[in-house]
């Protein structure tokens, strides 16, 4: 009997051992993929920073040549600001709710180079949309590489048994970083 009790007991030991192994693994899946989704939020913001650096060059020039489009010209400022002001304490979707202002109105701005023949030859101003449209490109990239990880991670969350490791601890499904459909791509413009 008491060789019966001990094999039992070796064993019990043997599937608690199997069964903390098992949970550190999937734990430490679960942080490596929410990382993964924290870096690929950080190079959004890069990106979105390069962006808005840019902006104030861009009016500037816009500025120089078509003056007297002030309301194009504050709804650009106006909305860079509530980016800005958004970037650091808003959630996801407050955030790319704020950028797709920003992409609306930098739309528009852009859009005036058809009216100013002046402006649409000046180099500076080419150079900027230039780069505008190359960080326009970076951000796309920057935001399909954080769906999927914000995918594989939540994908993870939900599945068994990693949802039961989950709630144990700090792990919470995060948010897509979701674009109106009318932001989406570089904003048109048609030259003459």
């Amino acid at each position: 009997m008491g060789a019966a009790v001990g094999l039992v007991a070796g064993i019990a030991a043997v599937v608690v051992v199997a069964l903390l192994v098992v949970t550190v693994r999937i734990h430490n899946r679960l942080v490596k993929l929410r990382n993964q989704t924290q870096a690929s939020w950080a190079q959004i913001d890069v990106q979105l920073g390069r962006r808005h650096d840019l902006i104030p060059n861009l009016v500037e020039s816009t500025r120089a040549y078509a003056s007297h489009e002030r309301g194009t010209i504050e709804a650009v400022t106006a909305a860079r600001t509530k980016a800005l002001d958004t970037a650091a304490t808003a959630t996801t979707a407050e955030r790319a709710f704020a950028e797709d202002l920003l992409s609306g109105s930098l739309g528009r701005l852009l859009a005036l180079s058809e009216s100013y023949p002046e402006l649409k030859a000046d180099d500076r101003f080419a150079r900027l949309q230039s780069e505008l449209t190359s960080a326009e490109d970076k951000i796309a990239y920057a935001r399909q590489f954080y769906n999927s990880a914000v995918q594989s991670y939540n994908t993870a969350l939900e599945t068994f048994p990693a949802n039961l490791v989950a709630g144990l601890g700090t792990h919470q499904a995060r948010e897509y970083f979701r674009t109106d459909a009318a932001a989406h791509g570089p904003a048109e413009v048609r030259f003459a």
